[in-house]
């Protein structure tokens, strides 16, 4: 589906799924902060800055929270996944028995076809690539690669300090310490200057920030002038026409998982679309690719499962096993249709 926008910004979705009309992003989206207009404060302002506190420090213990599930569980993942902490990419409806190192090649096949539709692939954008930002970096896998593919320097922030010190040593250990670092900072306060970066990446981190709005312009604003911004992320299914909220049935899934992974309130890759709308971005692309992660999520069940995947679970701790029993979750709500592996991008305009 194209739409027609204003002259600045161009939206195109692709296949399997169909945005309906774009609504204003739902207050979830958005962390406001009531201020008092005078010294003397009346009982409401009290009232709304007792709520400001309350949302402050809610904010605080997610960011909290992430730091700490991610610090006990990333040595597990590695363990038995390696470098990459996001989904692989496989062709939809495939029949192939699917091996261990198959899922590994998938996940490299994510990272390429993320930037394929984002139109990262011809030889004369390739070289425009210099800086990279690697939002919510994980252990740094895509960092190191997209340094390698681009011959370009990467610098990747996480809220986890194991994953920044892990990820560094990793980068040492391949003589890339030239080119790519690491560093615990904030995704939603970013410790760089504006329009730094040549291609903005952000893959499976939208959904740990709370405050969607703000996120969004954070990688709008350190993203060069021509610059390429690449969010692949949790969503749940875009809301029909008329419907102005998910079905109970379908929140208290979610609610479920985010007790676990440590995630605030979802939102819609039309959500997202609107936010980038929002700031005038151009060339935003948008598609579902649900069916083609499918495969994924039962072969990280199954490694769980073998005695090396026990062990190494048990060993994590209860944030680990926690986060596993959530697992068959995750595949329920992609089987109802209630949750969504989306792929937005967009280019800062010139």
């Amino acid at each position: 589906m194209k739409a027609t926008l204003a002259p600045s910004s161009s939206l195109t979705c692709i296949p399997h799924h169909k945005l309906h009309s774009f609504r204003s992003p739902p207050p979830s989206l958005l962390l406001k902060s009531p201020r008092p207009s005078s010294a003397s404060m009346t009982t409401a302002s009290r009232g709304n800055l007792a709520v400001t506190a309350a949302a402050t420090n809610s904010v605080e213990a997610l960011r909290e929270g992430i730091a700490e599930f991610y610090n006990e569980t990333s040595g597990l993942w590695e363990e038995i996944w390696g470098d990459h902490m996001h989904h692989g990419f496989y062709d939809p409806d495939s029949s192939v028995q699917l091996s261990h190192s198959d899922h590994l090649e998938a996940q490299i096949r994510m990272i390429e076809e993320s930037l394929r539709f984002a139109g990262v692939s011809d030889e004369e954008e390739e070289k425009m690539i210099k800086r990279v930002v690697d939002v919510g970096c994980g252990i740094g896998g895509s960092s190191r690669y997209l340094a390698s593919r681009f011959g370009a320097e990467c610098i990747g922030i996480t809220l986890s300090p194991f994953q920044a010190k892990r990820a560094n040593d990793l980068t040492a250990a391949q003589s890339l310490s030239n080119k790519v670092s690491f560093q615990v900072a904030d995704a939603l306060d970013q410790p760089f200057e504006d329009g730094k970066f040549d291609l903005v990446w952000s893959m499976e981190s939208g959904e740990h920030m709370p405050d969607k709005a703000k996120f969004v312009r954070e990688l709008a604003r350190v993203a060069a002038p021509g610059g390429r911004i690449i969010i692949v992320t949790w969503c749940h299914r875009n809301l029909s026409q008329g419907e102005e909220a998910l079905q109970p049935w379908e929140q208290n899934l979610l609610d479920r998982i985010c007790k676990s992974f440590y995630l605030p309130a979802w939102c819609s890759t039309s959500d997202y679309v609107q936010l980038l709308q929002s700031l005038s971005l151009q060339d935003i692309k948008c598609a579902d690719w649900s069916d083609n992660v499918a495969p994924f999520w039962p072969a990280v069940i199954r490694t769980a499962l073998t005695w090396k995947g026990l062990v190494s679970l048990l060993r994590s701790g209860m944030k680990g096993i926690k986060g596993a029993l959530t697992m068959p979750l995750m595949i329920e709500g992609f089987k109802k249709g209630v949750i969504k592996f989306g792929i937005i991008t967009c280019r800062k305009p010139l």
